[in-house]
């Protein structure tokens, strides 16, 4: 754990408690980041396709579970994935179909790579777990090669990120794990475009990530507090709540 500026904790030990839930739970918040990464992989494996013309050296930090380390694996890139949970990184090694995952246990604040060594660098849901996500950003760009991407996924801070990430979540979920998400931690987007430029990435890309609320399988979850194989989110112009996008460094 964590403690934030206002003294509340991050809690980040209920990953070393998923075990097979990474794969197969459907009651639990994080069924809902599966459906995430279905939307978010793809679009990151686009945006590499069509900015580099080989398979890519890319580094997923706090890749949990891997979701995302596994599916670049299965495009061809050479994936290394590092990660505090030692229980997430035995799951994410399991469910390597490609076997060629590279995977660490390593901070997000002390990286165990040389300067200039990955194409991307991804920080997935991660942001928003760690106190000095600055130090996070300084990292990346330090094993980043020049024209190198930095992807990221985090939520925004305001009243309706609150009451649907952390209050909607806690809702729907009895079982979701006490203060997985803490407010103060949720980072504006203008204050995460300038801690790139601070560290010489420069974002190119920004947009909203949301359930489908016009789907039954949202409804269903809302009715059953179960996550369906058809619950889905997706992008939208609205940077209120979640949001993924992507910075170059300079």
């Amino acid at each position: 754990m964590e403690t934030t500026k206002n003294n509340k904790l991050i809690n980040n030990a209920f990953y070393d408690d998923l075990d097979e839930m990474w794969q197969g739970s459907k009651d639990h918040p994080i069924a809902l980041l599966r459906a995430e990464n279905a939307l978010r992989n793809p679009w990151i494996q686009e945006v590499l396709t069509k900015t580099f013309s080989h398979p890519c050296r890319t580094l997923d930090v706090g890749c949990g579970g891997g979701y995302l380390t596994n599916f670049l694996a299965t495009k061809g890139h050479l994936v290394s994935g590092v990660d505090l949970s030692e229980q997430s990184l035995q799951i994410a090694k399991k469910y390597d179909t490609s076997a060629s995952v590279e995977y660490k246990r390593a901070s997000a604040y002390e990286l165990p790579f040389s300067d200039n060594t990955f194409d991307a660098v991804c920080a997935m849901d991660l942001l928003e777990h760690v106190e000095k996500p600055a130090l996070v950003i300084r990292e990346a760009s330090r094993v980043l090669k020049k024209g190198g991407l930095f992807f990221f996924h985090t939520f925004n801070r305001n009243l309706l990120s609150y009451f649907m990430i952390i209050k909607g979540v806690e809702w729907c979920f009895s079982n979701a794990p006490r203060n997985m998400h803490v407010y103060p931690l949720f980072i504006k987007p203008k204050e995460l475009s300038e801690i790139c430029e601070n560290h010489g990435m420069q974002v190119k890309e920004i947009k909203g990530v949301r359930p489908d609320f016009s789907t039954k399988a949202f409804w269903k979850m809302v009715l059953t507090k179960q996550v369906s194989e058809d619950f889905r989110f997706i992008f939208t112009d609205s940077l209120k709540t979640g949001y993924s996008g992507y910075a170059s460094l300079k």
